[in-house]
């Protein structure tokens, strides 16, 4: 920097020089100091203090900037330039300062000149995105990314004998939960998991929150199978106790698939996979349980492929046909309406009940359009359907709950059934599952289907999250015991305390009591002597129909039950097995 001569004396012109020279260093905004060979501050300006948190008259005090006197002895030792990172203080004062230390030579004197720059809010916003990439904001856990990596980083020590478990964990039945107590309940409810979860786990192992209710956890290392399913099932008895959330308790269970390294995969994406598949066995086969992997798996995954594959491609070309069960007055025989099942044609032509697609349909997202696609083969056949079973006769379409809350869809739906010019026959189907979502489903979804004549009827009721109390709050026009209920009625008094009550408050409340899955002669006899219930569906009377089978012979409406009785599977000689027969 040049200096504008001055006409003094050299000393007084010198001492003018190093007051300017101070000056311009102490309205720099950067943080400038000078160290000697031994660490001592030679000069320090007034950003500098600032950052290091010093008064005014002290800069150059060493006992308050000691923390930096080793490292500048080892800088000017090495005569190489340097760049760093500094943390000051703590809390909400802590400040990061990016410093730049430069080695120096002046009048044969070794020096080291350091400049600070003070970077606090571009840490605190590099912080923030590495936490929002790397740990999630709501529970603070680790992501997927996160475990993966740490998985990954154990794989490449490439080590058989260093044995390791990852758990894949669903919380069970999380969607109802969020819906009846809703979302901030169910956050709620999120973290405190976390928190159960978490609470026994070593520091070597890590728990992760890869989606909404999916949980990763990382267990390593592990001594034996049998160490790991013992953990894990002391993990799950702490789930299953009740949470206390914003006033409520909260009963949940958790499903849990577990694979080991290396016996399960050498790849965190087979582990995973491994896991996810044991997991949803243990969905499959009633919830809130552990399951460990086993090879029988993979031909259950190949096989779901296979139908997910199939069930694709039949929506695609329309492979789906209905099949007609009556609902039966059980005093007259006389048909009071018909519900709709779906039936999925495959590829080699063969007729698959509901059982093995419908869950999958609602998984994958089709169920929507599977549903259109049951109403659409309804109004085409609707002429076939009157001369079969009287144009009076109601018609049931089942809806799954998650279509019964979920407006978009009720909205197109209903619209759909006001197309057919007949929507006062329609009865829609939906289980209890439905009537937890009541803020939407009563409230918005409710109005539109009474507002074009449809019906409600609540299915499988007695199985699901409702109690008899909750009936009282459930605008519905019909209730269908669910078969567990109705199957040997006559030898379980127990059963037949629940079906009397669930009469005598349905009654009260205006609506019809359907018993569905009658079966026997005995369950007809007990019904209709011991109760004042005037309907029934079941094999007793008649399976499904495809009305294919009618077309050649169409009976009329008041032949119906003529006809029905000749089909009907007898009681006594079943076609099938109990549950069997009766999967719809």
């Amino acid at each position: 920097m040049r200096i504008p001569p001055v006409e003094a004396d050299d000393g007084h012109a010198a001492q003018i020089e190093l007051d300017f020279l101070r000056n311009i260093l102490g309205m720099l905004p950067a943080g400038v100091t000078v160290q000697d060979e031994h660490g001592r501050y030679v000069l320090v300006n007034d950003a500098a203090a600032a950052q290091l948190g010093l008064a005014a008259g002290d800069a150059a005090t060493p006992t308050r900037l000691g923390h930096r006197q080793v490292n500048a002895v080892e800088l000017l030792r090495s005569g190489r330039p340097a760049l760093t990172e500094e943390c000051i203080g703590d809390g909400r004062a802590r400040q990061v300062l990016l410093t730049s230390h430069r080695p120096v030579r002046i009048a044969e004197r070794p020096l080291l000149i350091s400049t600070s720059t003070d970077i606090s809010e571009q840490k605190a916003f590099e912080d923030q995105l590495f936490r929002s990439a790397y740990y999630d904001e709501l529970t603070d856990l680790p992501t997927r990314r996160v475990i993966e990596h740490r998985v990954n980083k154990m794989l490449a020590q490439d080590d058989p004998q260093s044995r390791f478990a990852l758990a894949f964990l669903d919380l069970d039945n999380f969607k109802q939960i969020n819906d009846y107590y809703g979302h901030t309940v169910g956050d709620a409810l999120l973290v405190e998991l976390a928190r159960r979860l978490g609470r026994e786990l070593r520091e070597t192992d890590m728990l992760s929150r890869i989606s909404g209710d999916e949980f990763m956890l990382l267990l390593a290392p592990i001594e034996s199978t049998q160490d790991v399913a013992d953990f894990i099932a002391k993990m799950l008895d702490r789930l299953r106790a009740p949470f206390f959330i914003d006033g409520s308790e909260i009963f949940t269970s958790t499903s849990m698939g577990v694979s080991l390294y290396p016996d399960h995969g050498r790849s965190y994406e087979v582990l995973r996979q491994n896991a996810d598949l044991a997991m949803y066995r243990v969905k499959n086969g009633g919830k809130g349980a552990a399951a460990f992997f086993d090879a029988g798996m993979e031909h259950e995954a190949l096989a779901r492929m296979k139908v997910e594959q199939s069930l694709r491609l039949a929506i695609l070309e329309k492979r789906f046909c209905c099949a007609f069960q009556a609902k039966v007055d059980i005093r007259t025989q006389e048909i009071k309406g018909i519900e709709a099942l779906v039936r999925l044609r495959d590829d080699a032509g063969v007729i698959q009940a509901p059982g093995t697609f419908v869950n999958l349909a609602v998984e994958l997202g089709l169920i929507d359009e599977l549903t259109h696609l049951v109403l659409a083969e309804i109004v085409k056949s609707i002429d076939l359907i009157n001369d079969t079973f009287g144009h009076e006769a109601t018609i049931s379409i089942n809806v799954a709950a998650q279509q019964a809350g979920n407006p978009e869809f009720m909205t197109s739906f209903v619209r759909a059934l006001e197309a057919t010019g007949f929507p006062k026959r329609f009865i829609v189907e939906v289980t209890e599952d439905a009537f937890v979502t009541k803020s939407v489903f009563q409230q918005d979804i409710l109005p539109m289907l009474r507002n074009i004549g449809v019906g409600i009827s609540i299915d499988d009721f007695g199985i699901g999250y409702s109690s008899l109390s909750a009936l009282a709050d459930i605008t519905a026009d019909e209730i269908k015991i669910d078969r567990s209920f109705i199957t040997d009625i006559h030898r379980r008094p127990r059963s037949q305390g629940i079906l009397r009550a669930i009469e005598s408050l349905s009654e009260a409340l205006g609506m019809t009591v359907i018993a569905e899955g009658l079966e026997s002669f005995e369950e007809l006899a007990y019904l209709q002597a011991a109760t004042r219930i005037r309907y029934a569906q079941g094999y007793y009377f008649s399976r499904p129909i495809f009305l294919e089978e009618l077309r050649p012979a169409v009976p009329l409406a008041s032949e119906a039950r003529v006809s029905l009785a000749s089909r009907a599977v007898q009681p006594n000689r079943p076609a099938y097995s109990r549950g069997e027969r009766y999967r719809r």
